[in-house]
């Protein structure tokens, strides 16, 4: 997981489904998923937002990548505890921002959006918003790619308003034969103080994978494993994306979504160096697809915020622990 913790705790193939969720409001628990052994299992709580009421129109056939922040003594001026960025992937796309009270909502729309949009760059479209608040500079790190070949990372100290987005990964900084450098996330390194971890998702000869890169900066300084860290596994569908560092159980640990719409677990070890499949961490009871977890921690409860139904139709849901 990451640091947000307010209590004692602390393209197309891969990502298309066969159902869209529901764009319900009301938090009604569905039937748990069967998780991997030693891992929580979920039950779907329920839409975080009705997309159908977003002011941003583009947001509303679809929303995806959501990355949970707690802000409250953080960010300058907080709207409440916590912030969830998210985005349209397809054109225009754009960087969003809802914000709620309690994990569980109400969400709220914030009024700007979008807050990042793809102007500056010149770039068909800009999506996938990963947060990370930094304590030392206190400022939130924003990760976001536009184009697909290209991530970059802006900064803000109220959570809001966003600076120009420099590239830290590009394409030409791997294989020539890695088409795609997107769906990035960070996180501390669990075994190297003062380093952070980058997973991403690289096309690697039409073949999506998870790589991983690392730094002393979160802004600069970026280096990157040539190799994939996770290749798609038997029963996966062939290509995998949205990969979140999990820090229980020991940590080591990676979740992902594969083309078979379904999170998957993988043992990577602290140090990144193997690469173990797991099985089945959780899926959607309300459609085929799951994808994109970012994982929150409130009242001592475990949370995930995640895309699900089909791409090009997705809504946010929420499940919990």
């Amino acid at each position: 997981m990451d640091s947000d913790r307010p209590s004692a705790f602390g393209r197309r193939g891969l990502l298309l489904g066969a159902a869209a969720l529901g764009a319900t409001a009301a938090l009604g628990a569905a039937p748990a998923s069967a998780a991997v052994p030693g891992f929580p299992t979920f039950t779907r709580l329920g839409a975080a937002m009705d997309k159908s009421t977003l002011s941003y129109a583009p947001a509303r056939r679809e929303i995806i990548f959501p990355s949970i922040r707690h802000v409250a003594g953080r960010v300058q001026n907080p709207l409440g505890n916590w912030y969830m960025y998210y985005a349209p992937h397809d054109d225009p796309g754009g960087i969003c921002l809802a914000y709620a009270d309690s994990l569980s909502g109400p969400w709220k729309e914030y009024s700007a959006n979008p807050i990042i949009t793809r102007d500056p760059y010149s770039v068909p479209h800009v999506s996938s918003p990963h947060a990370y608040w930094n304590d030392a500079d206190r400022r939130m790190y924003l990760y976001f790619h536009g184009d697909n070949r290209t991530t970059r990372v802006a900064t803000s100290a109220d959570g809001r308003s966003f600076g120009f987005g420099d590239p830290v990964l590009h394409t030409s900084m791997l294989p020539s034969n890695v088409s795609e450098a997107s769906y990035a996330r960070v996180f501390p390194h669990p075994a190297q103080s003062g380093v952070y971890v980058m997973l991403f998702m690289g096309n690697q000869a039409g073949t999506r994978k998870i790589f991983i890169g690392w730094s002393h900066s979160l802004a600069s300084g970026w280096q990157f494993k040539p190799q994939p860290l996770i290749s798609p596994a038997a029963g996966e569908g062939g290509q995998l994306s949205g990969a979140h560092y999990w820090s229980r159980n020991g940590g080591g640990h990676v979740v992902y979504h594969g083309g078979d719409g379904r999170m998957h677990v993988a043992r990577v070890g602290t140090s990144f160096d193997r690469e173990e499949h797991l099985g089945v961490l959780y899926t959607e009871p309300q459609a085929t697809r799951a994808a994109a977890p970012s994982f929150a921690e409130e009242g001592g409860r475990l949370y995930m915020f995640y895309e699900a139904g089909a791409r090009g139709n997705t809504n946010i849901a929420i499940a919990r622990a």
